[in-house]
């Protein structure tokens, strides 16, 4: 199988700042990851939306499923408790 290009929206690059450096590093790893299997076990399609959610800890990384173009676009990453609030 293909590996998958990552693509992040420019609202990721924020999301991030707002966590701890260690949490980062864990999350961008998850988020490598997702380039060899998009699909990963644990992951969940939204419903209504297409867009999936996998979870890193206490955060949850949604993100878009390109196959024609095999591109991930990372959308939003935040804490379970704010990240499926529309802003």
């Amino acid at each position: 199988m293909a590996s998958y290009e990552l693509a992040f929206k420019k609202s990721v690059a924020k999301d991030l700042r707002r966590f701890p450096q260690v949490n980062v590093r864990r999350i961008m790893s998850r988020i490598r990851a997702l380039a060899d299997e998009p699909r990963p076990p644990g992951c969940e399609k939204l419903s209504g939306l297409e867009r999936y959610r996998v979870r890193q800890g206490a955060y949850r990384i949604i993100y878009e499923i390109q196959d024609q173009r095999l591109i991930g676009l990372v959308v939003k990453i935040g804490h379970r408790r704010d990240v499926y609030r529309s802003s």
